[in-house]
């Protein structure tokens, strides 16, 4: 248990802080996931726009410093790749 004033302040603000990184964590997921959903059952243009949704959330996670830089690269060159497939099918 933390004794001075400023190890609980750093708790708290630990705490404060993982539940805004999870929630931020989540809505990328939730967005990627609305993408293939769209991807698999929508029309292209549909497709198109929930990619660009999720890249945006993808930047968010990144600038915020919930994702690593090549992490948010990676999913975003998965998901164009993913997108480049269905629109050229």
């Amino acid at each position: 248990m933390a004794q001075s004033v400023s190890a609980n302040k750093r708790i708290r603000q630990n705490a404060t802080h993982r539940a805004r990184n999870r929630w931020r964590l989540r809505a990328m997921r939730l967005a990627i996931k609305a993408f293939q959903d769209k991807l698999s059952h929508g029309s292209v243009d549909e497709a198109i726009q929930a990619y660009r949704a999720a890249a945006r959330q993808i930047d968010r996670s990144l600038a915020k410093g919930v994702i690593h830089k090549n992490q948010a690269a990676r999913r975003k060159s998965r998901l164009n790749t993913l997108l480049k497939a269905r629109a050229t099918a």
